[in-house]
Protein backbone atom coordinates (compact mmCIF):
# COMPACT_ATOMS: atom_id res chain seq x y z
CA UNK A 1 0.00 0.00 0.00
CA UNK A 2 1.82 3.66 -0.76
CA UNK A 3 1.63 5.77 2.27
CA UNK A 4 0.22 9.08 1.96
CA UNK A 5 2.57 12.10 0.93
CA UNK A 6 2.06 16.06 1.28
CA UNK A 7 2.68 18.87 -1.00
CA UNK A 8 6.28 18.67 -0.31
CA UNK A 9 6.75 14.81 -0.69
CA UNK A 10 6.75 14.49 2.86
CA UNK A 11 4.27 11.86 4.58
CA UNK A 12 1.95 13.24 7.19
CA UNK A 13 -1.11 12.18 9.39
CA UNK A 14 -3.97 14.13 10.67
CA UNK A 15 -2.77 14.06 14.36
CA UNK A 16 0.66 15.46 13.56
CA UNK A 17 -0.52 18.60 14.39
CA UNK A 18 -1.18 17.61 17.90
CA UNK A 19 1.18 18.43 20.95
CA UNK A 20 3.40 15.67 21.72
CA UNK A 21 4.02 14.44 25.48
CA UNK A 22 7.02 12.90 27.02
CA UNK A 23 5.40 10.67 28.65
CA UNK A 24 8.42 9.59 31.46
CA UNK A 25 8.61 12.99 32.10
CA UNK A 26 4.84 13.33 33.90
CA UNK A 27 5.39 9.79 35.53
CA UNK A 28 8.09 11.12 36.97
CA UNK A 29 6.09 14.02 38.32
CA UNK A 30 3.23 12.17 38.91
CA UNK A 31 5.31 9.47 41.10
CA UNK A 32 6.91 12.69 42.48
CA UNK A 33 3.33 14.45 43.51
CA UNK A 34 1.86 11.22 45.02
CA UNK A 35 5.05 10.92 47.15
CA UNK A 36 5.03 14.22 48.70
CA UNK A 37 1.59 13.67 49.48
CA UNK A 38 2.46 10.16 51.14
CA UNK A 39 5.04 12.32 52.88
CA UNK A 40 3.36 14.91 54.21
CA UNK A 41 0.41 12.80 55.48
CA UNK A 42 2.80 11.19 57.15
CA UNK A 43 3.95 14.14 59.29
CA UNK A 44 0.32 14.96 59.69
CA UNK A 45 -0.79 11.89 61.17
CA UNK A 46 2.91 11.83 63.69
CA UNK A 47 1.95 15.53 64.55
CA UNK A 48 -1.52 14.21 65.35
CA UNK A 49 -0.17 11.67 67.86
CA UNK A 50 1.83 14.26 69.33
CA UNK A 51 -0.74 16.76 70.01
CA UNK A 52 0.42 19.40 67.87
CA UNK A 53 -0.62 21.05 65.10
CA UNK A 54 0.82 20.32 61.57
CA UNK A 55 3.24 22.87 59.59
CA UNK A 56 5.06 22.87 56.48
CA UNK A 57 8.46 21.74 56.72
CA UNK A 58 11.16 25.01 56.11
CA UNK A 59 12.47 24.56 52.86
CA UNK A 60 15.94 27.12 53.71
CA UNK A 61 14.27 29.58 50.99
CA UNK A 62 12.12 31.25 53.46
CA UNK A 63 12.62 34.83 54.57
CA UNK A 64 12.06 36.27 57.88
CA UNK A 65 8.54 37.55 58.58
CA UNK A 66 8.33 41.21 58.22
CA UNK A 67 4.96 44.07 58.92
CA UNK A 68 2.40 44.40 55.92
CA UNK A 69 2.97 47.41 54.13
CA UNK A 70 -0.55 47.40 53.56
CA UNK A 71 -3.80 47.10 55.57
CA UNK A 72 -5.82 44.15 55.94
CA UNK A 73 -9.32 45.26 53.80
CA UNK A 74 -12.07 43.41 55.78
CA UNK A 75 -14.85 45.63 54.26
CA UNK A 76 -14.08 44.92 50.45
CA UNK A 77 -16.46 42.72 50.07
CA UNK A 78 -19.23 45.03 52.02
CA UNK A 79 -22.81 45.85 49.71
CA UNK A 80 -21.64 43.18 46.97
CA UNK A 81 -22.89 40.16 45.47
CA UNK A 82 -20.77 37.21 44.92
CA UNK A 83 -21.90 34.83 42.55
CA UNK A 84 -20.09 31.44 42.93
CA UNK A 85 -20.49 28.15 40.27
CA UNK A 86 -22.36 24.76 41.48
CA UNK A 87 -19.38 23.48 42.96
CA UNK A 88 -17.77 25.93 44.93
CA UNK A 89 -16.50 25.06 48.25
CA UNK A 90 -18.81 24.96 51.38
CA UNK A 91 -16.14 24.23 54.02
CA UNK A 92 -13.04 25.93 54.14
CA UNK A 93 -11.16 24.21 51.89
CA UNK A 94 -11.52 25.64 47.88
CA UNK A 95 -12.71 28.65 47.12
CA UNK A 96 -15.69 29.64 48.29
CA UNK A 97 -18.39 32.66 48.88
CA UNK A 98 -16.34 34.24 51.70
CA UNK A 99 -12.83 35.81 52.38
CA UNK A 100 -10.61 33.63 50.54
CA UNK A 101 -6.92 33.11 51.12
CA UNK A 102 -5.21 31.82 47.70
CA UNK A 103 -1.87 31.03 49.41
CA UNK A 104 -3.34 28.42 51.15
CA UNK A 105 -6.62 27.69 49.18
CA UNK A 106 -9.00 28.73 52.27
CA UNK A 107 -12.19 30.04 52.60
CA UNK A 108 -13.33 31.82 55.64
CA UNK A 109 -17.27 32.99 56.74
CA UNK A 110 -16.10 35.95 58.64
CA UNK A 111 -13.04 38.74 59.00
CA UNK A 112 -12.18 37.42 62.36
CA UNK A 113 -11.27 34.10 61.33
CA UNK A 114 -9.41 35.59 58.10
CA UNK A 115 -7.41 37.99 60.15
CA UNK A 116 -6.33 35.56 62.23
CA UNK A 117 -5.71 33.06 59.86
CA UNK A 118 -3.42 35.61 57.92
CA UNK A 119 -1.05 36.07 61.40
CA UNK A 120 -0.94 32.11 62.00
CA UNK A 121 2.06 30.15 61.28
CA UNK A 122 0.20 28.30 58.49
CA UNK A 123 -0.21 31.23 56.62
CA UNK A 124 3.24 32.14 57.11
CA UNK A 125 4.64 29.21 55.74
CA UNK A 126 2.63 29.08 52.37
CA UNK A 127 3.95 32.91 51.37
CA UNK A 128 7.55 31.96 52.50
CA UNK A 129 8.21 33.13 55.92
CA UNK A 130 9.80 30.92 58.94
CA UNK A 131 7.37 33.18 61.50
CA UNK A 132 10.64 34.50 62.90
CA UNK A 133 11.22 38.21 63.26
CA UNK A 134 14.60 40.05 62.59
CA UNK A 135 16.06 41.27 65.65
CA UNK A 136 16.56 45.12 65.55
CA UNK A 137 20.10 46.75 66.25
CA UNK A 138 20.54 49.65 68.15
CA UNK A 139 21.19 51.30 64.65
CA UNK A 140 17.87 50.11 63.58
CA UNK A 141 15.64 51.75 66.62
CA UNK A 142 17.78 54.88 66.10
CA UNK A 143 16.57 54.94 62.67
CA UNK A 144 13.27 54.29 63.28
CA UNK A 145 12.81 56.85 66.18
CA UNK A 146 14.03 59.52 63.86
CA UNK A 147 11.73 58.32 60.84
CA UNK A 148 8.40 58.50 63.58
CA UNK A 149 9.96 61.89 65.09
CA UNK A 150 9.86 63.43 61.59
CA UNK A 151 6.20 62.00 60.99
CA UNK A 152 5.16 63.36 64.07
CA UNK A 153 6.74 66.64 63.50
CA UNK A 154 5.04 66.79 59.82
CA UNK A 155 1.34 65.93 61.53
CA UNK A 156 2.07 68.88 63.79
CA UNK A 157 2.82 71.37 61.44
CA UNK A 158 -0.47 70.01 59.21
CA UNK A 159 -2.67 69.98 62.55
CA UNK A 160 -4.07 73.30 63.40
CA UNK A 161 -6.03 73.05 66.47
CA UNK A 162 -6.90 77.25 67.37
CA UNK A 163 -10.01 79.04 65.02
CA UNK A 164 -7.51 81.95 64.63
CA UNK A 165 -4.84 79.61 62.94
CA UNK A 166 -7.65 77.78 60.67
CA UNK A 167 -9.23 81.57 59.85
CA UNK A 168 -5.34 82.73 58.99
CA UNK A 169 -5.04 79.92 56.66
CA UNK A 170 -7.71 79.77 55.37
CA UNK A 171 -7.48 83.61 54.54
CA UNK A 172 -3.90 82.75 52.81
CA UNK A 173 -5.46 80.07 50.74
CA UNK A 174 -8.20 82.65 49.85
CA UNK A 175 -5.49 85.67 48.70
CA UNK A 176 -3.67 82.89 46.68
CA UNK A 177 -7.23 81.93 44.40
CA UNK A 178 -8.09 85.61 44.34
CA UNK A 179 -4.02 86.45 43.06
CA UNK A 180 -4.71 83.61 40.66
CA UNK A 181 -7.96 85.00 39.12
CA UNK A 182 -6.59 88.30 38.86
CA UNK A 183 -3.43 86.89 36.65
CA UNK A 184 -5.84 84.87 34.37
CA UNK A 185 -7.79 88.18 33.69
CA UNK A 186 -4.72 90.62 33.55
CA UNK A 187 -3.11 87.47 31.02
CA UNK A 188 -6.89 87.35 28.61
CA UNK A 189 -6.64 91.13 28.99
CA UNK A 190 -3.20 91.27 27.72
CA UNK A 191 -4.34 88.70 24.76
CA UNK A 192 -7.11 90.98 23.81
CA UNK A 193 -4.70 93.97 23.71
CA UNK A 194 -2.57 92.48 21.59
CA UNK A 195 -5.14 91.13 19.07
CA UNK A 196 -6.69 94.26 18.66
CA UNK A 197 -2.99 96.12 18.45
CA UNK A 198 -2.43 94.12 15.74
CA UNK A 199 -5.76 94.23 13.74
CA UNK A 200 -4.98 98.05 13.84
CA UNK A 201 -1.65 97.82 12.56
CA UNK A 202 -2.83 94.92 10.00
CA UNK A 203 -4.87 98.22 8.80
CA UNK A 204 -2.60 100.79 9.21
CA UNK A 205 -0.57 98.65 6.57
CA UNK A 206 -2.89 97.45 4.07
CA UNK A 207 -5.94 100.27 4.24
CA UNK A 208 -9.94 100.02 5.56
CA UNK A 209 -10.52 97.57 2.94
CA UNK A 210 -8.78 94.60 4.93
CA UNK A 211 -11.02 92.45 6.90
CA UNK A 212 -9.70 91.20 10.38
CA UNK A 213 -11.13 88.39 12.06
CA UNK A 214 -13.97 88.47 14.28
CA UNK A 215 -14.31 92.69 14.17
CA UNK A 216 -17.69 92.03 12.07
CA UNK A 217 -19.03 89.37 13.58
CA UNK A 218 -22.10 91.13 14.84
CA UNK A 219 -22.63 93.28 11.34
CA UNK A 220 -22.77 89.62 9.61
CA UNK A 221 -24.88 87.73 11.82
CA UNK A 222 -27.75 90.87 11.56
CA UNK A 223 -26.74 90.39 7.76
CA UNK A 224 -27.78 87.26 7.38
CA UNK A 225 -31.08 87.52 9.69
CA UNK A 226 -32.27 90.20 7.21
CA UNK A 227 -31.82 93.06 9.92
CA UNK A 228 -30.14 96.33 9.79
CA UNK A 229 -30.04 97.48 13.29
CA UNK A 230 -31.90 98.69 16.11
CA UNK A 231 -32.08 101.96 15.35
CA UNK A 232 -34.17 104.16 17.11
CA UNK A 233 -38.10 105.13 15.17
CA UNK A 234 -38.16 108.83 16.59
CA UNK A 235 -37.08 111.43 14.42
Amino acid sequence: MASKKGAYETTASDTDFRKKYDRAEYAQKAADREAKEKEEGRLRYEAKLAGKKYYAPLTGEETLTSARATRLDVSQNVGKVMLMPAGAATGKKGRGAGFYCKECDLTFKDNLQWVEHENSMQHQRAIGQTGEVKRATAEDVHERIEMLWGRMEEEKRRDVKSLGERLEIRKIEEDKEREGRRAKRRELAEKKKAEKEEGVKVKTEYGEDVRVEGEHDEDDMMAMLGMKGFGSSKK
